[in-house]
């Protein structure tokens, strides 16, 4: 099924060229259960080819991205934050805690918008209460754009590496997004501790 699929979208995406990246992408960055691992390896490996540009499937990839979480962050902060402002209290979030989540993503909101672009399963949904929150757009964009590119850029290196043997993309998959998830626990923890030494400082409330 999944060599069906992976079949399919070189097909799809050779035939649509970076407009359809784009369009995947966005729906992976969005509510749909679209997995970008199926999406932009495909495209490197014809990239890999000569058949498409390495750089532009790179480009897509993260606009595509950028797209489909502008969305949720704008789907988030129209429908989402008036919701929770009138029927809240019968879900027990009040006021108070509406106000905490702004505080936080005022101060955070760029280390947690990054991280979580990183992190399988979070990446689509953290626009979710950065919208909620009304984060900056420029911070949240720049955050967005920063992390999809990572996350980007390592797809389209196994796609271009390891071409269509989906096996080894896989096994190859499983131990980088390890690697990230450490990694993105280590920079939680440094920025952790930063901020406290900061607070303590009193350079920070």
């Amino acid at each position: 099924m999944f060599h069906d699929l992976v079949q399919w979208l070189v097909g799809t995406i050779g035939a649509w060229g970076y407009p359809g990246i784009i369009v995947l992408m966005a729906l992976e960055s969005s509510f749909f259960p679209f997995p970008s691992e199926v999406v932009i390896p495909p495209a490197a490996y014809l990239a890999s080819r000569g058949e498409m540009n390495i750089g532009m499937v790179i480009l897509c990839g993260i606009g595509g991205s950028l797209i489909g979480a502008l969305f949720n962050y704008w789907l988030a902060m129209v429908f989402g934050r008036p919701f929770f402002e009138r029927y809240g209290k019968y879900l027990f979030v009040s006021a108070e805690a509406m106000e905490k989540a702004d505080r936080f993503f005022t101060r955070h909101g760029h280390i947690s918008t990054f991280i979580g672009r990183l992190l399988p399963g979070i990446r689509q949904y953290i626009s979710l209460p950065a919208g909620i929150a009304r984060m900056n757009i420029f911070v949240f964009t720049l955050a967005t754009a920063l992390g999809a590119g990572i996350w980007v850029m390592v797809l389209a290196g196994l796609g271009w590496w390891c071409g269509k043997n989906e096996a080894l993309i896989a096994q190859n998959l499983h131990w980088i997004a390890v690697i990230i998830v450490l990694l993105c626990s280590l920079l939680a923890f440094l920025y952790w501790r930063r901020w406290q030494a900061r607070k303590l400082a009193g350079l920070v409330e």
